[in-house]
């Protein structure tokens, strides 16, 4: 993602790379779930509920008291838990306002659920007259915590320009035009048009229906790096399989070493809103932790606190009374952010820029501009000394 975990939702989202394309499953094969699958890692980073593809008519009421059933159905799988879930909910239930969400809201309290750890995906065509209300109605979830996609981009009767009132989490792509690629051209070149567009709108993009290994290969090339499907289901060992093209690595690439994202750690993240307070508690519940990211609404980095100064800051006299109960980003350093493709020599050359902070840890971002995780310097260190040993 999509926070306040201690591990931000987007590291979830846009886990590590790693050598092989194979990575292990939670247990996904409980009724009504169907995992999401990063392509770059083969690693199911989220789930998405099915048997809840309600409809687009109706007032909304009937519908979101089906949802709140499959949501506790699902929540009895308590294996299924720390990962985020992707739910559908049909445009007439937002544009019918918040009583008709009540049942939904009910649910996921009782199955143990935070908001922001739901992705409400919304489906259905909606008239004009109701545009308004689906875009107060969206905003008003997203003010409560939950993340918000758009569903079936290419065929459902939806404008285009509400990705930017919206402006949704995740964009899905329609499973229509992803079944018919690639023998369709036509429709695979618009599914490409509108991954492109929902990439530039500030949206992950999300491929479902993915059967067969040329709809995988034609995803991959559109730039779409989330899909789901019956091809990206764990198989007899447990594990699911995503087969990955091999590039051979160009030989500047090989004199300035692998990229970043390889040596990629999960990011302790918290909204720039948190107090010096939550901070201190973060960082005594883990030694191991090197510094906590404060983030906005979408991820973005906005400050680094790094654990050695911020304690030194709370520690010194009248630090707690000064700081404890204000915004940690007053004290919080500007953050040090690297693309996930910056190769390890480049990334090591932005941290000696200021010799204060050379061992601080590196935010790696995606490629709006969102928090993937950390990089800590002494790793790359260790690879630069390997390559040149």
């Amino acid at each position: 993602m999509f926070h306040p975990f201690s591990v931000s939702t987007n590291a979830q989202l846009l886990s590590p790379a790693t050598a092989a394309a194979t990575a292990a499953a939670p247990p996904v094969s409980a009724a009504g779930i169907a995992p999401i699958v990063d392509l770059d890692t083969g690693g199911v980073i989220a789930l998405q509920a099915i048997g809840g593809d309600l409809g687009d008519g109706g007032s909304g009421h009937g519908d979101v008291v089906a949802l709140a059933r499959l949501v506790l159905d699902i929540s009895r799988n308590e294996a299924l838990l720390p990962l985020p879930l992707v739910l559908t909910l049909p445009t007439a239930a937002v544009v019918s306002g918040s009583a008709a969400l009540a049942p939904l809201h009910e649910a996921l309290r009782v199955s143990g659920r935070r908001p922001r750890e739901v992705i409400l995906m919304l489906k259905g065509g909606f008239s004009e007259y109701d545009r308004r209300a689906l875009v107060v109605g969206a905003e008003g979830l997203r003010a409560v915590g939950y993340l918000i996609a758009v569903g079936e981009l290419g065929t459902a009767h939806v404008p285009l320009d509400l990705l930017t009132d919206v402006s949704p989490y995740l964009a899905v792509l329609s499973p229509d035009l992803i079944a018919r690629t690639p023998r369709d051209q036509r429709r695979a070149a618009l599914a490409e048009s509108l991954a492109a567009l929902a990439r530039n709108v500030g949206a992950h993009v999300l491929a479902p229906g993915v059967s067969t290994e040329a709809q995988l290969a034609a995803v991959r090339s559109w730039g779409v790096r989330l899909a789901q499907g019956s091809l990206l289901i764990p198989g007899p060992s447990g594990r699911i399989h995503v087969p990955l093209p091999v590039a051979a690595p160009e030989p500047a690439q090989i004199l300035l070493g692998p990229r970043v994202q390889e040596f990629l750690l999960p990011a302790v993240t918290l909204p720039e809103e948190a107090t010096s307070e939550e901070i201190v508690e973060i960082f005594s519940s883990e030694p191991s932790i090197t510094s906590v990211i404060l983030v906005d609404e979408y991820q973005r980095p906005k400050g680094s606190l790094d654990r050695s100064r911020f304690l030194l800051s709370i520690a010194s006299r009248f630090g707690h009374a000064l700081h404890g109960k204000k915004p940690a980003i007053r004290l919080a350093d500007s953050v040090r952010a690297v693309p996930r493709t910056t190769p390890a020599i480049a990334a090591m050359q932005v941290a000696g820029r200021d010799s204060e902070r050379v061992y601080d840890d590196l935010v790696v971002t995606d490629e709006v501009g969102r928090c993937m995780g950390i990089v800590r310097i002494s790793d790359l260190i260790r690879q630069v000394a390997a390559m040149r040993g």
